[in-house]
């Protein structure tokens, strides 16, 4: 009687093994802390559900770390956590050394509202014709920069040089906020070419050559209790489908403020996946006894 239901049973315990492993909760890979040299911390990820998700999509890492916009990827340079600001790059600008084809820097909306460029970066309109709109009934825009003229950035770049042989003065620039490149092309602009400087507030008496070339982006940090979660030894993350905050507490478990004690966020209802799991085996547990007996 035993060795004919032997073959029932090992089926049975086959069946009931593999239905466990597929009822187990899938695992989530961890967040990525490092990109490279930088840090990635919250709010960002570059994981899927890691991070705030007001940011995400904005950074992605392949080899390096990359501030994605609808223009093109920018390399970011730096994060300060303190400061709460993020240094990026735009290869397609000329700065000193360079002078490349000029090249809008465009943001999303809510690129624009969540980390927009610091007050302390500058755009440079460069070599603008005499009927650019920033020279004639938009002339508010243009502001001091410093104290620095476009004659200086004419006569010590390298690149910039160029202007000035071609016209034999020095065309008209426009040191200016990321507002106006916003709302305006550089076809509207008028403008040939592009740079930005930061940290401008530290540059008066300081040479082009000298300046800090690119964009400082400066964010804020949602307030939803991730200081709990970090507190706890978790990461800051979300619910991909909900985009709700998840305190990622192991590669195999979240939980929705802290990890100590915390609640497993994949739950439904009070019954977790494992209980559910359980209730199933052992209904498939009961089967396969009723059948030996």
């Amino acid at each position: 009687m035993k060795s004919a239901l032997t073959p029932l049973i090992g089926f049975q315990l086959t069946m009931l093994f593999t239905l466990q492993l597929n009822l187990l909760p899938a695992v989530s890979l961890p967040c990525r802390s490092f990109c490279g040299t930088i840090p990635v911390k919250y709010p960002f990820g570059v994981d899927e559900g890691c991070g705030a998700p007001q940011y995400k999509g904005m950074l992605n890492c392949s080899t390096d770390l990359f501030f994605l916009t609808p223009s093109g990827n920018y390399k970011v340079q730096s994060i300060d956590y303190d400061k709460k600001t993020v240094v990026v790059y735009d290869p397609a600008m000329s700065t000193c050394s360079i002078l490349q084809p000029h090249h809008d820097f465009l943001m999303s909306d809510i690129q624009s509202a969540m980390i927009p460029p610091a007050s302390d970066t500058v755009f440079v309109l460069l070599n603008c014709s005499i009927d650019s709109p920033v020279l004639n009934h938009y002339k508010s825009l243009c502001f001091n920069f410093s104290g620095h003229t476009c004659d200086e950035l004419y006569g010590a770049c390298t690149s910039f040089k160029l202007f000035r042989l071609l016209s034999n003065s020095s065309p008209p620039c426009c040191f200016t906020g990321y507002d106006t490149v916003k709302y305006m092309s550089m076809n509207i602009l008028d403008c040939s070419h592009y740079t930005s400087v930061y940290d401008t507030d530290r540059l008066k008496g300081i040479g082009p050559l000298d300046w800090s070339y690119g964009i400082k982006l400066s964010y804020a940090i949602p307030d939803t209790g991730c200081e709990r979660c970090m507190r706890s030894g978790g990461t800051c993350g979300f619910d991909t489908q909900t985009e709700g905050t998840l305190c990622i507490c192991s590669s195999s478990s979240n939980s929705t403020r802290e990890c100590a004690g915390g609640s497993l966020a994949s739950t439904v209802g009070n019954q977790s996946p494992f209980k559910r799991s359980f209730r199933v085996l052992l209904s498939v547990l009961t089967a396969v006894l009723g059948a030996v007996l």
